[in-house]
């Protein structure tokens, strides 16, 4: 009888086993993803989520071939780095050296100098009254390459509200972070 129970605790063992090893494939799945959009994409952050009304409201279509995108709080940005050069008009995502949190405004001046083949970009929200030069470091007027983090080529709306959520509410990350494992944990496939 004693080999029965052994065999039991075996087969209960390598059930917990495969779990933990299932989540943590789960995890090193997203994480594979995550590098390989990084890889296709050229940018560091592949998906940003817009979290102020700066470039609030829409879309708006100026033609059967040019959409003007508008974006909303709560919109979630695929982001693609080539090295075609930024233009006017273009929704780029950009970060300030020192500061934690992208920006995703609309060009509205490029400057290139031709000696050294420097560009020089002025950002500005759509919604925003002026450009954002009071958003930059202090005696800095003009973006420039090494800034920007990529450009918006497409748009999910309204998904990237449950980041926001789980942002403004730690509570409810460790809610579905906890729901998903017990989920992984008590699979039984």
């Amino acid at each position: 009888m004693n080999w029965i129970s052994d065999t039991v605790k075996s087969i209960q063992l390598r059930e917990t086993l495969t779990q933990f090893v299932t989540f943590g494939m789960i995890v090193a799945s997203a994480q594979v993803i995550w590098k390989g959009l990084m890889c296709v994409t050229g940018s560091e952050s592949p998906l940003v989520v817009v979290i102020s009304g700066s470039m609030e409201p829409g879309f708006k279509r100026v033609s059967d071939s040019l959409l003007i995108t508008l974006l909303q709080f709560g919109d979630v940005l695929f982001l693609h780095m080539s090295k075609d050069p930024i233009r006017v008009g273009e929704i780029v995502v950009y970060n300030i050296d020192g500061k934690d949190i992208p920006i995703v405004h609309r060009v509205i001046e490029v400057h290139e100098r031709r000696d050294t083949e420097e560009t020089y970009i002025l950002t500005k929200g759509d919604n925003n009254p002026t450009d954002d030069r009071a958003l930059y470091n202090h005696g800095q007027l003009w973006l420039q390459q090494h800034h920007i983090m990529g450009r918006a080529v497409g748009i999910l709306p309204y998904v990237g509200w449950a980041t926001i959520i789980m942002t403004d509410k730690p509570i409810v990350k460790y809610m579905v972070i906890g729901a998903l494992g017990l989920l992984v944990l008590t699979n039984k496939e």
